[in-house]
């Protein structure tokens, strides 16, 4: 019933060192493997496009793979079966954190390499074949034409892939690291208050989450570009280098 609801006590988790810490090592995860996975994401994206059929191979397997596998088996299998097969894991050096960070990276690059390439091909083709008439590098049309554009289409559903993200790191918990709903079993099993335990934990991520949807909003609205003639939320293309002199 709701009048057995202690809120003395639900404070007293809130406020205990175990939660902040646990929603502070939960950031950090997200954090740090999100930077990860765009990294590994965009180099993936990169390679789907490739003209190479055997890299592109390797990227659909490595897709397969970790979008058909789910993410609590991944993380069973890093921190159990990888000593077993790997001996250099099984030193005190692999933590909990590190494992975790090693799996939700890897997992997370698969789907962000779909998004970063559907924001690439959401540019123009026709501006790539400008900026090589212009003598521009495959690099630096990158850097300078269609990256800055996709950005925009990018990071809506990074910003959702981020909220996931902060979610999946209680799956950790299964491997002892002890992020915040690790923090809110060892209360509830400490007195069985369980209402209280986790709904401390529930509001942690509550408020977590409405800070990054804020971000989100902020980060969208610094991407959304106007020109002149144009209404709010077109895309204006970037300025192309003069034409050199004869």
């Amino acid at each position: 019933m709701l009048a057995s609801f202690d809120t003395h006590v639900f404070w007293e988790a809130f406020t205990s060192r175990p939660y902040w810490h646990g929603a502070i090592l939960a950031l950090e995860l997200t954090l740090v493997s999100l930077a990860a996975a765009c990294v590994i994401g965009f180099l993936l994206a990169l390679g789907r496009s490739s003209r190479f059929v055997a890299v592109q191979a390797v990227v659909f397997f490595y897709n397969w793979i970790f979008r058909a596998v789910p993410t609590l088996l991944q993380l069973i299998f890093v921190w159990y079966a990888l000593p077993q097969l790997f001996p250099t894991f099984a030193g005190s050096w692999f933590k909990p954190f590190l494992a975790a960070f090693i799996v939700l990276a890897l997992n997370e690059a698969a789907y962000m390499s779909e998004i970063i390439r559907a924001g690439l091909l959401s540019v123009d083709p026709g501006q790539e074949l400008a900026g090589r008439a212009l003598g521009m590098t495959r690099g630096r049309i990158l850097r300078r034409v269609i990256v800055p554009q996709a950005i925009r289409i990018i990071i809506p559903p990074t910003g959702n892939e981020f909220i996931t993200l902060l979610k999946l790191t209680s799956l950790a918990s299964v491997i002892s690291l002890h992020e915040l709903l690790t923090a809110s079993q060892v209360r509830a099993t400490a007195d069985f208050r369980y209402p209280e335990a986790y709904s401390a934990a529930v509001v942690y991520y509550l408020g977590i989450v409405s800070v990054l949807m804020v971000v989100q909003s902020q980060l969208e609205k610094r991407f959304t570009w106007t020109s002149a003639g144009r209404g709010p939320g077109r895309v204006a293309a970037p300025e192309m280098p003069a034409l050199p002199h004869a």
